[in-house]
């Protein structure tokens, strides 16, 4: 009896009839002999594999592959183990697919690499009766000196734009202080009004006696104000 998940390759003196299931088979004794295939899919981890980039950079690479059986007659007659064929084509084809790309592309694009794997893998164990719907790159290790040159290479970056969040503050500062410094100079009195205002702040303070240069300009309009009193004056007498 098989499941529903099973089939059921019948041989007949040594022929293949064909697959069978799932449910009751009736065999005849001596002369049938039948071999069972999950049709499930199944998970296969690919170890880590020593590889060397297109850059000349040594890293461990695996990986996890899914696939299923689509012809269980082709599974049984046209490979003696498709597992083990699978998992050996999966550990080769890891290693040439990661051995033609550069580091920073198998870091950056693993989906790229994902998806030609899964290609050629899919093409070769077509002719097995093997469909392989997915496979996942898991980890990249790198030689611990190339650990250090990457997080000094990120350190260098993270200081860079630093510095250059830090220039366009200092940017953006002196735009400021020159729109400023323009309308103080359209405006004189706006000065004025500045400089009272930050002596109303200084006595606010309850600070000892502090002694402020006083621009001369404050003083010009009670100058003129005492010139032209003093003009009526003369004039009377």
């Amino acid at each position: 009896i098989l499941n529903e998940y099973e089939r059921g390759v019948i041989f007949r003196l040594g022929r293949v009839i064909k697959a069978k299931g799932p449910g009751l088979i009736i065999l005849i004794p001596i002369i049938d002999k039948m071999k069972k295939v999950d049709l499930r899919t199944v998970t296969l981890d690919v170890p880590p594999q020593d590889i060397i980039t297109k850059d000349n950079v040594s890293v461990k690479v695996s990986a996890v592959v899914y696939f299923r059986v689509l012809d269980p007659v082709k599974a049984v007659v046209e490979v003696e183990n498709f597992f083990f064929a699978t998992s050996q084509l999966a550990q080769t084809t890891l290693r040439s697919v990661c051995g033609q790309a550069e580091l920073d592309e198998l870091l950056s694009e693993r989906e790229k690499i994902n998806a030609r794997i899964q290609e050629i893998l899919d093409l070769d164990t077509e002719p097995w009766g093997v469909k392989v719907s997915k496979v996942e790159v898991k980890e990249i290790d790198l030689p611990d000196e190339m650990k250090r040159a990457m997080a000094k290479q990120a350190e260098a970056e993270r200081e860079r734009r630093s510095k250059i969040i830090n220039a366009e503050g200092e940017f953006q500062a002196a735009r400021k202080l020159q729109e400023a410094a323009k309308i103080i100079e359209e405006t004189p009195a706006a000065l004025q009004l500045r400089f009272l205002q930050t002596l109303r702040e200084v006595a606010a303070e309850n600070n000892s006696t502090t002694l402020f240069p006083i621009p001369i300009d404050l003083f010009k309009p009670f100058l003129k104000l005492a010139e032209k009193g003093e003009e009526k004056q003369g004039g009377e007498a």
